[in-house]
């Protein structure tokens, strides 16, 4: 198969090849999960989820070259230590998995992606789990206990507590907020900007 990076040989620069590749990358991804929709759900989302992460990581990259200086880890780090997260929010998530991923000691690793994304790994997880509860509580009418176990919390009551901090209300609460804008279930019901509040 002739991908783009092919085509251009010598015509780009090492940085717009590597863009190039990138970009293949995640066309795979999002093929892949286009194929797996109707067969493989999970393989899907997980396809999604890189891609997303991929994607998320290639901006941030570009607009700290516009101006602001690049530290922590290696942009590929980065990717592969999200798109793990991403895929296994639902297990249990140690430090020494996610530096073996970016092939750095758990103590190094923490401070690097500390300096990387700006918060700690476990900071980052609980943020990821959250973001997912939240679009599982807009999407579907699963309770919340079953949430709750799907994003990798404990049970129903670590979820509410963690949820009551970054929210500020409960997500029993929260949730029946949404119902005016329609039924549980209904998948766009939402702006993206409510799930964004997460400090």
């Amino acid at each position: 198969m002739t991908t783009a990076a092919d085509q251009f040989d010598d015509t780009l620069s090492p940085t717009d090849l590597q863009f190039v590749y990138l970009a293949n990358n995640v066309v795979e991804l999002l093929e892949t999960a286009k194929g797996e929709l109707e067969r493989d759900r999970e393989a899907a989302k997980a396809s999604l989820a890189t891609a997303s992460s991929i994607l998320q990581s290639e901006i941030e990259r570009r607009s700290g070259a516009n101006g602001s200086t690049t530290r922590g880890l290696a942009a590929w780090q980065v990717v592969r230590v999200r798109a793990y997260i991403d895929s296994n929010l639902h297990r249990t998530i140690h430090v020494r998995d996610l530096s073996a991923i970016a092939r750095r000691s758990p103590a190094h690793f923490s401070r690097m992606f500390k300096l990387a994304v700006g918060e700690s790994p476990h900071a980052y997880v609980v943020k990821r789990r959250l973001e997912r509860a939240c679009h599982l509580m807009m999407t579907s009418a699963e309770p919340l206990s079953e949430i709750a176990l799907r994003v990798g919390f404990s049970d129903q009551a670590h979820l509410c507590r963690l949820f009551r901090q970054a929210f500020g209300q409960s997500p029993a609460n929260w949730r029946r907020d949404l119902e005016p804008a329609g039924r549980v279930g209904d998948p766009v019901r939402e702006t993206p900007a409510r799930m964004s509040t997460i400090q």
